[in-house]
């Protein structure tokens, strides 16, 4: 264990987030998302995680800023029967972005089959236990300035 850290990031998934640069995504999925799969088939690493899609993020914005160069770096796949409705996931998912990194962060939304091609382009997909359906979302990593604020 670290000091400071959440201990939900693993050395494996510290590294991962470190070594992405501006611009680069990581998924965070539900647990009926094809998160293995989809990993073994980009040849990108899957990181499991016990705990919800909310948790995971707030595990992951505790050290990763969100790209503020962009209009959503959040975006979260959308549900087939509404997808212009967020479900109570996105809502709750929401909200931990709004806590974490602060309210100017809106979420964008991907047509579910888009999400899988574009989740096959993430710098790794984080698995979670969350079973609510379309409780999957891509992240958009930023940047830290040289004063350690985010830019």
């Amino acid at each position: 264990m670290l000091l400071g850290l959440d201990p939900l990031l693993s050395g494996d998934l510290l590294k991962i987030l470190r070594d992405m640069g501006h611009g680069d995504t990581i998924c965070i999925a539900d647990c009926n998302f094809p998160a293995h799969e989809i990993a073994r088939r980009a040849a990108v690493p899957c990181v499991s995680l016990a705990c919800d899609t909310p948790r995971a993020a707030r595990a992951i914005l505790s050290v990763m800023p969100l790209d503020s160069f962009i209009d959503h770096p959040v975006r979260r796949m959308e549900d087939g029967n509404a997808p212009s409705e967020p479900t109570e996931a996105h809502k709750d998912f929401q909200a931990v972005v709004h806590r974490s990194a602060g309210e100017r962060w809106q979420m964008g939304s991907i047509e579910r089959f888009a999400f899988y091609e574009e989740a096959a382009t993430c710098a790794a997909i984080v698995a979670t236990l969350d079973r609510r359906g379309y409780a999957c979302f891509i992240l958009t990593k930023g940047v830290i300035g040289a004063d350690d604020k985010v830019v």
